[in-house]
């Protein structure tokens, strides 16, 4: 409807009408064209306002356009010109700013929106690449990708290397580098480079795609608290209706009357919540954690439980030399010597001891010997390399004294796995490998704590002595190991059936029974299907530090929103006291509290997209 599209326009112009009438009284004193402008902004102000109370009795809801058309018509009637036409300028204005403020708590979804990639450069049958829309790129094209330009698709990297900013869907904004086989997903930036990506999943079937849409019903959905306030609303709105209607049949004064259905609106407490839930959603997905909605942030707040599961969430998932001690006198040999042996290997120990070692010259190996569960034995250079556990160091009669002993027994205690290296009988070279603590796991754990987590547990499957070591470097409540899936999950349920509010932290893939049973789910996602799908809380890094940025969040944002609550019902509580006690509060000053109200409770909430935790 054109008065409902142009109400900026209608609200300008009653401000420009009510500024012009106040001019002509104090310099003309013409009261007679004062109340005829004063007529005229309030006949034009309250058209949208009634069209609205019009719409929305029409589906039985008694709004608070229905209060205000009914409060102006009655100034009206008693030719209190001046009041209606402040009142319906108020109301509008304070409706525009509102829609103006929270298109600003929005401003998260709108970036990720305009962030989207709109071209591509697809490979065509010639082989030649040619621009076209992303819309008509297809899984198994391959697609070009310059220094600047976005990822159009998610996908695997086919050829070239460069560094690729993937804040958009991390939150992350350090450069991370990418080579053939790397994942590069759709939304993100290439900082530095040329690669060539095959797609693997394109349009809405993105991981940007999916945050986006996540987003989106996040900040549409509602908690309880806003249900509970739509509810009130239902009701207090007609209350407030028949209280001014008894007043005045009582006291027979319109004007009291009228004050009242003003004074009554309930435009903050509406506004406050949702407003609040938008923002610190809006936050989160700035911040590379998303949350799937109000009733989540609610839950988050209220933790007291969380649950770890170890590989990939504590620890890194896959192993790392932790220590390296050298014994002979040439060790730069004995690492050529052992980077050349273990080449030949395929064992998970051999890639941690391999990226351990770096860049170094490697020798043909001759004579390959592999002992079953001990090690390898083989010849470089013409001399004798021995690479395994102590039970082969001993098989091969390769001296260990009581030193080295002492070393071994500390690594293992430590939880290590034990590489021992000897060239020609000759011990030279001990290696420490295990599964390390991800960096910034402790910092986060003691952040938690100080966030009010009382209980933090950490379930595996690994054996018992591996969980307590990682469990005593953590400081952890609880640590149990030798657990199955499901056996995760039925402690849960026996923490949840003792009144716990607990959440469970995993990588969203074997422990999906966990993330669904938990009061809240929350995946070290790295983007992944499976995390996206399962929990009410991906980070979308893996970074462990966005778990305390997230209940900090959280907590700010129950503590927000009940500020707003607050701010609502004090403002009407001391507007209704003020116009039975005193006679300071009118129509214009209740009209103008109110909507400072809103922008209040708005302002308020805005807080939220800066949030940081200290």
């Amino acid at each position: 409807m054109f008065i409902l599209k142009h109400k900026s326009l209608i609200t300008a112009i009653g401000g420009i009408l009510i500024v012009s009438a106040f001019i002509i009284k104090w310099t003309t004193g013409d009261e007679t064209l004062f109340a005829w402008l004063m007529a005229t902004a309030s006949v034009s102000g309250v058209l949208p306002i009634a069209i609205q109370a019009y719409q929305a009795l029409r589906v039985k809801v008694v709004s608070i356009d229905v209060l205000v058309t009914m409060a102006v018509i009655g100034a009206f009637v008693i030719r209190n010109f001046e009041e209606s036409a402040i009142v319906t300028f108020l109301f509008l204005f304070g409706a525009y700013l509102e829609q103006r403020t929270l298109s600003k708590t929005r401003s998260a979804i709108k970036e990720l929106t305009e962030m989207a990639p709109e071209s591509a450069l697809k490979q065509m049958d010639d082989g030649d690449f040619v621009e076209v829309d992303v819309d008509e790129v297809d899984v198994g094209d391959i697609l070009l990708v310059k220094t600047g330009a976005k990822v159009p698709v998610d996908g695997t990297v086919i050829s070239g290397e460069g560094s690729v900013n993937e804040s958009a869907v991390t939150g992350e904004s350090i450069p991370v580098a990418k080579e053939k086989g790397s994942k590069v997903f759709a939304g993100t930036i290439l900082d530095n480079g040329t690669i060539q990506i095959v797609a693997e999943r394109v349009g809405e079937d993105t991981t940007y795609g999916k945050i986006i849409e996540l987003v989106e019903e996040a900040q549409d959905s509602k908690s309880a608290a806003e249900r509970f306030i739509d509810r009130f609303s239902k009701y207090y709105t007609p209350t407030v209706l028949v209280l001014a209607l008894t007043i005045w049949l009582i006291r027979r004064d319109i004007e009291l009357a009228i004050t009242i259905l003003v004074l009554g609106c309930p435009g903050a407490l509406v506004i406050g919540v949702p407003v609040s839930n938008v923002a610190g959603i809006g936050n989160g997905a700035r911040n590379g954690v998303l949350l799937k909605g109000s009733e989540v942030i609610r839950e988050l707040s209220r933790l007291d439980t969380i649950v770890f599961d170890k590989t990939g969430t504590l620890t890194a998932g896959k192993p790392s030399v932790a220590e390296k001690l050298y014994y002979g006198s040439y060790t730069s040999e004995a690492l050529e010597y052992l980077a050349s042996v273990e080449r030949e290997s395929d064992h998970p120990l051999a890639k941690a001891v391999l990226d351990e070692i770096g860049e170094r010259a490697v020798y043909p190996v001759e004579g390959t010997e592999v002992i079953k569960g001990e090690g390898i034995i083989a010849y470089v250079r013409g001399r004798r390399v021995v690479v395994g556990n102590i039970a082969l160091m001993e098989r091969e009669q390769v001296l260990l004294n009581d030193a080295v002993r002492a070393d071994a027994t500390r690594l293992e205690g430590n939880g290590n796995s034990l590489v021992f290296t000897a060239v020609d009988g000759e011990l030279m070279i001990l290696m420490g490998i295990r599964d390390q603590i991800r960096p910034g796991v402790k910092e986060g754990l003691s952040r938690l704590r100080k966030l009010g987590i009382k209980n933090l547990i950490m379930l595996s499957g690994d054996n018992q002595g591996t969980v307590d070591i990682v469990s005593r470097e953590l400081g952890l409540t609880e640590a149990h190991g030798n657990m199955l899936p499901e056996d995760k999950s039925a402690y849960i349920k026996k923490l949840i059936d003792e009144g716990r509010i607990v959440a469970f932290v995993g990588d969203g893939v074997n422990d999906s029974p966990s993330l669904a049973l938990a009061n809240i789910g929350i995946a070290m996602g790295g983007g992944t299907d499976v995390a996206i799908e399962t929990s009410d809380v991906v980070l979308m890094n893996s970074d462990f530090g966005r778990l305390p940025h997230a209940l900090g969040l959280a907590k700010a944002t129950t503590r927000n929103m009940m500020q707003n609550i607050v701010i609502a019902v004090g403002v009407v509580l001391m507007l209704m006291a003020g116009l039975i006690f005193s006679e300071w509060v009118n129509m214009s000053i209740g009209m103008l509290v109110h909507e400072g109200s809103i922008l209040a409770v708005i302002l308020n909430g805005m807080r939220l997209l800066r949030y940081r935790l200290r």
